[in-house]
């Protein structure tokens, strides 16, 4: 699916048409927010989305770019958000077989800013979050 397919393609193909009042927000980060299997670095980036969505807990997406593992795209069959579009699972050498995090690589309009990063399935990799720098002080 091209960019201007995406662009073209009815409302009413997406979870938006019949919850147009779902929220699936997303925030950009500054902190340092890392991805760790066992003490392995995934990743690291001071660039995140912070994906929070209506029906799901909180989830850090990665710049691609920031993630240090060659990832190779996982065999098991993908899996379809009505709200974000089209899941890819992804894997890595000496993950142990399993997908460790997903992409849209065409994401839903509404959430196109996902376009390029991946996220980590957080109940197997440690995700930790640090300070933003410099640091925004509120005093």
């Amino acid at each position: 699916m091209t960019v201007h397919d995406a662009e073209t393609r009815p409302q009413s193909t997406t979870g938006f048409a019949a919850r147009p009042d779902y929220r699936v927000d997303i925030h950009a980060r500054r902190n340092v927010v890392r991805a760790t299997l066992d003490g392995v670095r995934l990743a690291e980036t001071t660039g995140s989305l912070l994906v929070d969505e209506q029906d799901h807990g909180l989830v850090f997406y990665f710049p691609r770019a920031d993630v240090v593992v060659d990832l190779t795209r996982a065999e098991e069959a993908g899996s379809r958000c009505p709200f974000k579009g089209e899941a890819t699972y992804w894997r890595f050498d000496g993950d142990g077989e399993q997908s460790l995090c997903w992409s849209y690589e065409e994401p839903m309009q509404q959430v196109a800013r996902l376009r390029g990063y991946v996220a980590f399935y957080q109940d197997i990799v440690t995700v930790s979050v640090g300070q933003a720098h410099p640091a925004v002080s509120g005093r």
